[in-house]
């Protein structure tokens, strides 16, 4: 019979003990997906994967060694924590290394208010392959697009659990399902494509693959000649889809493994005023059918609902143990890890404070300026906030949107960028990170 996960975490727990570790704590994951892909309206490809990894952190006093594998014979986890142990003996000491007390560990949760899982049955794979060409269709019959370059849809079903010395042991099941399409426009050196897809915890919020596909085919068809904008300063408005990426910047430069190391430029504000003062960051764990939802973190603690910015004054670094005793601070239930890493810091399901107006309110106003729509590279200085990225999206001119532009380049220092924030009231509730489409006033953009 197969093993629970909750079996192996303790049985990998007992071999630990046996090879001699003072503490130890373990995660198992088990999971399978299948994903399905269309092109041309032929099935291009069907993938159906299944594994079962397992990962021991052991720890000697002030030493630690992490060893992953994906045998669970009693032999091979036996030999696992032999290795793990013998590795941890060579390995230098950290003195902020350190299971929690065993207060400190969560002791009772609601997965069923989380609705982490689906409980309708998995998908056929002619269900998802019938998905794909329906999006793929779509797509086609926007009068425009030339091909579609990628139609697919997936399904997966993962199931976590972990356990340590300390007394903790819990796990969660979660489920998710796709929809993706990318349209291309135009022909040889005049196409342009876009994309649009729909990832959802639970089947029957997807949205449908007729609106996906479609959606796909008119943002390629909107991309159609574009021009490059002359150089200058101008009020840069992110688009929904990319404006997550601006208070992602923020919440790594408050991530505490980054402050700790002394490389934030966010280093010296904790308390200072880093957003306008009606503009908040909320932390929620807990929301329901959302993928960044976690009755716990990787360290067994229990995770909460907390402000990381409340009425623009950053209240707070995202900790885990390592990083809380480094800077002499209590944890924040942030800890995250895969089978073969250390615990580090990470943040869950976030929302910004929405504005009041529409994004074509924002376009209106703006006068002259750009509406980026998507992104490629990155030149972010973590130790000063200097912000340099390739854009490309819509020129805005006199409150509309006259056309298509690319291949420029629009910088700022995040410091002076997310003091300027103006958001709309566009953000997708559903999504891990809720954030609008964002305007920042005075960028430099580097052009023609």
């Amino acid at each position: 019979m197969t093993q629970s996960l909750e079996q192996l975490c303790h049985a990998m727990l007992e071999a630990a003990r046996k090879a001699g570790a003072e503490a130890a704590d373990t995660i198992a994951v088990r999971g399978g997906s299948v994903e399905v892909d269309i092109r041309a309206g032929a099935l291009e490809k069907a993938e159906r994967s299944e594994s079962t990894d397992l990962g021991l952190r052991v720890l000697l006093g002030k030493r630690q060694a992490i060893v992953a594998v994906s045998d669970s014979r009693p032999e091979a986890l036996t030999e696992m924590a032999e290795r793990a142990v013998a590795m941890a003996r060579e390995t230098p000491e950290d003195p902020n290394v350190g299971l929690a007390d065993p207060a400190q560990v969560a002791q009772h949760w609601d997965l069923a208010a989380l609705e982490l899982e689906d409980p309708e049955a998995e998908p056929a794979p002619e269900a998802l392959q019938n998905d794909a060409l329906a999006a793929e269709a779509a797509a086609l019959a926007i009068d425009g697009v030339t091909q579609v370059q990628a139609a697919g849809a997936s399904y997966g079903r993962h199931a976590v659990h972990l356990a340590a010395t300390n007394g903790f042991s819990g796990g969660y099941v979660r489920t998710g399902r796709s929809i993706s399409c990318v349209a291309i426009a135009g022909t040889g050196t005049g196409m342009e494509r876009d994309y649009d897809g729909d990832s959802r915890s639970f089947q029957s919020d997807l949205r449908s693959p007729e609106e996906i596909g479609a959606r796909a085919g008119r943002r390629a068809v909107e991309r159609m000649a574009p021009r490059q904008p002359k150089t200058g300063q101008y009020p840069v408005l992110f688009d929904e889809r990319i404006a997550s990426s601006l208070i992602g910047h923020l919440l790594a430069a408050a991530n505490g493994a980054s402050v700790a190391r002394g490389s934030s430029w966010l280093k010296d504000d904790l308390g200072a005023q880093v957003l306008p003062s009606h503009l908040s960051v909320i932390e929620d764990p807990h929301r329901p059918r959302v993928g960044g939802s976690r009755p716990f973190d990787a360290e067994g603690l229990p995770t909460r609902r907390r402000a990381i910015v409340e009425n623009g004054v950053l209240t707070g670094w995202t900790l885990d143990l390592a990083s809380a005793r480094k800077l002499g601070m209590s944890p924040t239930g942030n800890a995250a890890r895969g089978v073969s890493s250390a615990p580090s810091p990470a943040i869950w399901n976030i929302e910004l404070t929405p504005g009041d107006a529409s994004r074509a309110d924002l376009i209106r106003d703006m006068g002259t300026g750009l509406l980026v729509t998507s992104m490629i590279g990155s030149t972010i200085n973590p130790n000063t906030g200097d912000y340099s990225r390739g854009a490309s999206g819509l020129w805005v001119e006199n409150g509309e949107i006259a056309y298509p532009v690319n291949e420029c380049t629009i910088a700022g220092n995040l410091r002076d960028m997310l003091m300027r924030l103006i958001p709309a009231n566009d953000a997708r509730p559903y999504l891990s990170r809720v954030v609008p489409s964002l305007l920042v006033e005075g960028m430099t953009l580097a052009g023609s």
